[in-house]
């Protein structure tokens, strides 16, 4: 394949991925406005406290997701080599939002009502464009980058990260013990759909990236540069929504909010924040000969 063919292709995938990201953006602002924090027209089949949920994603997804993905596509199309930063934070919180969205409601459940099924194609659209973007970052970064890490911040940076993940998994597996106990949980109880979805993609998603994150670092620092960005923009919005859940819960009076829950997310949070900072300040690239 001709230099000429590679451009053009490249310049074609790059157009697809700024128009999609942008496209994304438009919907995450558009489910907020008409969702339960604004318009309320969208109602979604759970409990008083999913909603709470649902409330402080949309604040995230509105303030934070919209103009990350708005502001990435924009200046990709327009061939930003910074733009590849913001790109690469956002497909994997897409695909968790879209699914969470689609498959957390409480269909079964006759007590709830709800009208959310038809946005069955933005959620399908915000996944199938997760997956296209997450495919498509992972080959911005190339060579022309590498990381360079002191050792004694890594060691304390990943030993406090590795505590607090295993801290966090072992709140969740605590509850779903009792669920499988038969000690009803109050979440539980509210939304037992929601309640799976979200400790299937916590245990078996969140907190494993994580601690896969922790590894790479050690092992494999400059060839993992995008799994990297890819796990932290995942890390950093998600645990952004779920501290605005939180809070919102608090607001709204949720039955299942609990001040330990959010002093822990809150408290990850922080190391998240940190974590990126730290990742973010040991990449360099190469100074022009």
């Amino acid at each position: 394949m001709n230099t000429t063919t590679s451009q053009k292709i490249a310049d074609f995938e790059k157009m697809i991925i700024g128009i999609i990201s942008i496209l994304c953006g438009g919907i995450l602002i558009y489910l907020t406005i008409y969702g339960p924090f604004f318009l309320n027209a969208i109602h979604y089949k759970t409990s008083l406290s999913g909603i709470s949920q649902i409330k402080g994603q949309d604040l995230v997804n509105l303030f934070l997701m919209a103009p990350l993905l708005i502001t990435g596509g924009v200046t990709h199309i327009l061939n930003k080599d910074f733009s590849r930063y913001l790109v690469i934070l956002t497909p994997v919180y897409l695909i968790y939002y879209g699914l969470s969205m689609g498959i957390g409601m409480e269909w079964g459940f006759a007590n709830y009502s709800g009208n959310s099924e038809k946005l069955t194609f933005h959620f399908l659209f915000l996944i199938i464009s997760g997956l296209l973007i997450l495919l498509y970052s992972n080959t911005l970064f190339t060579q022309d980058v590498s990381i360079t890490f002191k050792k004694k911040p890594m060691i304390i940076y990943s030993a406090i990260f590795v505590i607090f993940l295993l801290l966090f998994s072992m709140m969740w597996l605590k509850e779903v013990v009792m669920v499988i106990n038969n000690t009803i949980s109050v979440s539980y109880e509210q939304s037992p759909v929601l309640f799976w979805v979200i400790r299937y993609f916590d245990l078996g998603l969140s907190i494993p990236l994580g601690l896969l994150s922790v590894y790479l670092l050690w092992t494999r620092p400059n060839s993992a540069i995008s799994v990297q960005l890819l796990f932290y923009g995942f890390f950093i919005t998600t645990i952004t929504a779920v501290c605005s859940m939180g809070f919102l819960m608090y607001l709204d009076h949720a039955p299942d909010f609990s001040i330990s829950v959010l002093a822990v997310f809150m408290v990850l949070a922080l190391i998240v924040y940190a974590g990126f900072i730290f990742i973010m300040s040991a990449i360099t690239k190469p100074k022009p000969s």
